[in-house]
């Protein structure tokens, strides 16, 4: 902890004692919130494995805190978190050992939510995601760079997993084993939608956030309405379907049945909808379906090929748990395709 209390007062601007608590808990980066210089502020240090160009992500930030500054105030609604500089008045220090830290805006007064806990939280969440979809709508996604290759490129996720089957060595074919592989044979043909459409000119490129998920939208504690979107190292070019598709996933899945809530769905689509219909295109509507059947299938692929591989890629507490995990979003997927009637009246009546 010294050598990251080193690291602190070299963003800090004056010589008050500095203290560090962890912050968050996520998976990729290292996170510490910082107190004693007036305001707190977020201190974090970026998983070069996951992000081998740090700098991009910075970049990324700046352009998109420059972008939202420039709108009337009147416009912006959500907090996008600040870059602070270092003494040296740079935007990043690095350690010793070569780590890249950095440090951002702490959003005071707020707290997130690991999962829903009503109905209005499910409007905000639509609604916040559609105003931050509105905020970057008129910044050109190609001036971002592209953080995260190959993320939510489907054909490119069952390419991987046809080439990790073909390796499979002294797997037990058990129940959820064989259901995996029927899954994906019986609805591959699909995975290739959004990326035709997006080849062919139908949807096109906009800055997507790549990671909205519950513990991403910050809550006022005083109003419990959403106050900011964090999380922003996954902020690249990219298709908005990605976004609400997996930001439906992600709230919608009844964890008890692996159902798809039909409810919850529509709360988030009405208040996403209200806020990005003065630049969604037809199109942007036609393929809102399409993105929400995909995105469960999509992870449940990435899910069961880490499986196949030894589990490299996503942390698991058991063998099977990355094959279990893939069972439950294919399930997911499953209710989703049940529904589909249901679904696309509400987001034609939408």
């Amino acid at each position: 902890m010294q050598a990251t209390l080193d690291i602190a007062r070299q963003f800090s601007q004056d010589s008050t004692p500095l203290s560090l608590s962890p912050l968050g808990n996520g998976l990729i980066n290292e996170t510490f919130l910082v107190t004693g210089t007036g305001l707190p502020w977020v201190l974090q240090r970026i998983n070069r494995q996951v992000f081998p160009q740090p700098q991009w992500l910075m970049d990324n930030l700046h352009l998109l805190s420059q972008h939202v500054q420039q709108k009337p105030p009147a416009q912006v609604r959500l907090n996008i978190p600040d870059i602070l500089l270092s003494v040296a008045q740079q935007n990043h220090v690095i350690d010793a050992a070569g780590h890249y830290w950095r440090a951002l805006q702490f959003v005071p007064n707020s707290y997130s939510k690991e999962q829903l806990t009503s109905l209005a939280d499910a409007e905000q969440i639509g609604w916040a995601l559609g105003h931050f979809h509105g905020l970057s709508s008129d910044l050109d996604a190609n001036l971002l760079h592209d953080t995260l290759p190959g993320f939510h490129i489907a054909p490119d996720y069952l390419n991987a997993y046809q080439q990790a089957l073909s390796a499979v060595n002294n797997i037990a074919a058990d129940a959820d084993y064989r259901f995996c592989l029927a899954y994906i044979a019986s609805h591959q043909a699909s995975v290739n939608v959004l990326e035709v459409a997006k080849l062919s000119g139908e949807l096109t490129l906009r800055v997507m956030h790549g990671d909205p998920k519950v513990n991403n939208f910050l809550f006022d504690q005083h109003t419990q309405q959403i106050i900011s979107l964090i999380d922003l190292d996954t902020v690249k070019p990219g298709l908005l379907h990605y976004d609400i598709g997996d930001c439906l996933r992600s709230c919608c899945h009844n964890s008890a049945d692996d159902t798809f809530d039909l409810v919850i769905a529509e709360a988030i689509l009405k208040n996403y909808l209200a806020e990005v219909r003065d630049f969604f295109t037809v199109a942007d509507y036609q393929y809102l379906y399409a993105a929400i059947e995909l995105i469960p299938f999509e992870l449940g692929l990435r899910f069961f090929t880490d499986y196949l591989q030894g589990n490299r890629y996503f942390k698991v507490t058991d063998p099977q748990q990355n094959c279990q995990r893939a069972v439950q979003q294919f399930k997911l997927s499953a209710s989703i395709r049940q529904q589909r009637a249901a679904l696309e009246r509400l987001i034609t009546r939408l």
